[in-house]
């Protein structure tokens, strides 16, 4: 899991210093990690996630295959193919890359999330894919729950936590199930009061440290405690922005846009919240020169919506 956000973290870091936007220390301690990598796979690693990023999808999936010639067991390429395929709406190449990526690490979310939302687009059930993947590792599926209730598909969430011990997760994530069916059934009415965070409550105290750490712009801390805290509470959307946050301001923009816009789909009624999400997915797509899209989120602040 460390080798694979290494890879992104410093391959990321590496394009912003290719753009001149990155200091000469920050380099020489990139250095000792690229050696691992040759000069060809940076290269077309690099411009591939620069031609994601504008959308240019054919020529990306070009550069991301070339760097899969050269690190054939390099998950991050997989997964990178397989978004870069969704979006050009190629979804049996994206499908199977997808499943590559995971079977290399079964347990991490974001690759079976990537898995999910390709099955979704192409209307395919889980059944579909249930043989080619490690389905009952225990991990897989507290991550196949909490993303298949992000995706508002709260039966076959439901259906997925039956299969699941007890535990602090899954009690959280069937309260927010019931709590979600809850609200589709009623009218729109008075609005939610929130409650005032309890100081003795563990999430809370998360929150207020992360928000010194960004505050004193303390982002490489950041990024470990946020990542830690979203395995721990993956149903929070605080800790999506504070993953994101650190990831926009540590060299991994296309990750943290990632991270950002999936927190949105855990928002409920925080609009304060809502606003420095879109400040920084606004922030991401400028660093990987997506100016439209920087412009789209920039605009949802100023109108409120």
């Amino acid at each position: 899991m460390k080798k694979k956000l290494l890879v992104w973290m410093v391959l990321g870091a590496s394009i912003m210093m290719h753009y001149g936007t990155y200091a000469q220390e920050e380099q020489e301690s990139a250095e000792v990690y690229l050696e691992e990598y040759t000069d060809e796979f940076q290269e077309n690693f690099f411009e591939a996630l620069k031609q994601k990023g504008i959308q240019n999808y054919d020529r990306a999936v070009d550069l991301f295959l070339k760097c899969k010639q050269l690190e054939p067991n390099n998950s991050v390429v997989d997964y990178e193919l397989a978004k870069a395929y969704m979006f050009d709406k190629k979804y049996v190449q994206a499908q199977d890359y997808a499943i590559e990526a995971l079977l290399s690490e079964p347990e991490d979310y974001w690759y079976l999330d990537n898995l999910l939302t390709i099955l979704d687009k192409q209307g395919s059930p889980i059944e579909s894919i249930k043989q080619r993947i490690p389905y009952y590792n225990k991990k897989l599926q507290q991550n196949m729950a909490v993303s298949l209730f992000k995706m508002k598909k709260y039966g076959e969430a439901s259906k997925v936590l039956d299969d699941l011990e007890n535990s602090q997760l899954k009690s959280d994530l069937e309260g927010k199930i019931k709590d979600s069916l809850q609200k589709d059934k009623e009218p729109d009415t008075a609005p939610i009061v929130k409650k005032e965070e309890d100081l003795d409550d563990p999430v809370a105290q998360l929150k207020a440290q992360m928000e010194q750490l960004i505050t004193a712009s303390e982002y490489e801390t950041l990024l470990s405690d946020s990542q830690e805290a979203l395995d721990s509470y993956p149903l929070q959307p605080y800790f999506y922005y504070a993953y994101g946050t650190s990831l926009n301001n540590t060299g991994n923009p296309n990750k943290g846009i990632e991270v950002l816009e999936s927190g949105l789909d855990y928002l409920l009624d925080d609009e304060g919240l809502k606003n420095k999400i879109y400040k920084q997915l606004s922030e991401g797509y400028s660093k990987i020169g997506n100016t439209q899209k920087a412009n789209e989120y920039l605009n949802k602040i100023n109108s409120g919506l």
